[in-house]
């Protein structure tokens, strides 16, 4: 199949790519292009504002849980039926775990055969350029960088020596220059780039980034430079969708947004329905067989969390009841006795012995590997899990001894060693599990809540 596309990425992180590919994709779709919008990594927030600005899901590739032919196989298939297809990296080209590189951008440039745009942060620098870009083309040949965006420049001169160096040391195009603009600054806080959500005016502000930045960039080059890239084959046709039998409420607001669209996706292919609510706002609840609450930012929203005391009785008295749940990172924040943060603290669910004190820097942080125990509550997967976790918050005051699902064999859990506390036939831990083919953790959660169904007291 026919299918333009390409990878926005940078020497380093903190570039602008996420402002610059949010634009993009804004200023893209506003020209009636159907965009497939993809993040490098395990990542929530940028791949927030990358679906905010096409309209549709943005989906995460990682090494860490998808082997590269699955990923390959992946991309195909949510690409089909697009326009066009904007990859966005993390960090910088090359960088990635691996010495050898195997995990890094480039890797997926090569595998998906993506032509790469360098998004370079040019302040403090004019003729230094060049050299950059030569050092990018000449350490991995086999990555196609096609071109070049000037991000963050000082004005009308310092663009023009820019451009001078870049035409005069290199073969790359420059495909736009973008100044440095206060329109332009989403903020950054602890976990990374804000959520949309919690910007106000969203459509206002990425609608402004669209102008800018697609006033700023040469569309019609951009376009170009990704027609250059070689067809993929066709997908195979997808798998039909069995009507469901279960019903699974998921929180779904500005505190809980941490999920991946193919995860959501895969709930259907499992024959479950997914009904969200609002942990702010619902007073109890919806009708369903099992409960999913992912991460998020709960320690945001603190008060408006513990304000919403109906709701929080109705989940616990039915997850004591035994109603099959599961929750992650500030999911089982939110299922603890409480969150302790710096700018507020209340009471929360209740059903996790402990509370969820915010710390100034990371309490676990990065890429994850992890066994089950006996006591976990669904089918085992057998092996080695690889997940992610990213966290401030640590629990503290644990009553007794609690029973884990997870034994950490890398990363930090809940204590260091153990992970995914087990209450009733409620699973809740740290860390952010995605359904790949090495475990498919959605399968085996709904079976656990069909085979659970109705056995709530």
């Amino acid at each position: 199949m026919r299918a333009p596309r390409f990878l926005i990425a940078a020497a380093h992180k903190s570039s602008g790519k996420t402002v610059v590919s949010t634009g993009l994709a804004r200023a893209l779709a506003a020209r009636g292009l159907s965009l497939a919008a993809f993040k490098k990594g395990p990542d929530y927030i940028d791949p927030m504002w990358l679906s905010a600005a096409t309209g549709g899901p943005c989906y995460n590739l990682d090494f860490n849980t998808q082997a590269p032919d699955e990923i390959a196989s992946f991309f195909t298939s949510r690409a089909a039926g697009h326009d066009l297809a904007l990859v966005e990296a993390n960090k910088g080209l090359f960088d990635g775990v691996a010495m050898d590189g195997t995990d890094s951008n480039a890797a997926i440039a090569k595998l998906l055969g993506l032509p790469v745009i360098l998004v370079i942060d040019t302040n403090g620098m004019t003729r230094g350029i060049a050299p950059l870009l030569q050092g990018y083309r000449a350490f991995d040949p086999e990555v196609t960088i096609v071109g070049v965006i000037l991000n963050k420049v000082g004005g009308p001169r310092h663009e023009q020596k820019l451009r001078q160096a870049v035409e005069t040391y290199t073969d790359l195009v420059v495909v736009g220059a973008v100044h440095r603009n206060s329109a332009l600054e989403i903020g950054e806080r602890h976990l990374g780039l804000t959520t949309p959500a919690e910007t106000g005016e969203l459509d206002a502000l990425i609608s402004r980034l669209g102008e800018v930045v697609g006033g700023s960039v040469d569309l019609d080059l951009l376009l170009d430079l990704a027609g250059q890239a070689d067809d993929l084959p066709d997908p195979p046709a997808p798998a039909p969708v069995p009507p469901p039998d279960v019903t699974i409420a998921y929180a779904r607001d500005r505190a809980f947004g941490f999920y991946y669209p193919d995860d959501l996706e895969e709930f259907a292919a499992q024959g479950a329905r997914l009904v969200p609510f609002d942990a702010m706002a619902d007073p109890a609840l919806p009708l369903c067989d099992g409960l999913f609450i992912g991460g998020g930012f709960p320690e945001m929203f603190v008060p408006e969390l513990s304000a919403n005391a109906p709701l929080r009785a109705d989940i616990r008295v039915k997850i004591e009841a035994g109603l099959p749940a599961y929750a992650e990172c500030g999911g089982l924040m939110y299922l603890s006795r409480a969150i302790v943060a710096e700018a507020a603290a209340g009471l929360m669910v209740g059903v996790v012995p402990g509370e969820a004190v915010m710390h100034p820097r990371p309490e676990g942080k990065g890429l994850i590997r992890f066994t089950e125990r006996a006591d976990h509550p669904w089918p085992g997967a057998g092996g080695t899990i690889r997940a992610h976790e990213f966290h401030y918050a640590r629990l503290k005051a644990l009553d007794g001894t609690p029973r884990y699902g997870r034994d950490m064999t890398r990363g930090h859990g809940v204590d260091g060693n153990s992970d995914g506390i087990v209450v009733h036939k409620t699973l809740a831990g740290f860390c952010h599990l995605r359904a790949t083919r090495a475990d498919n953790w959605v399968s085996r959660f709904v079976d656990f809540v069909r085979a659970n169904r109705g056995t709530t007291a």
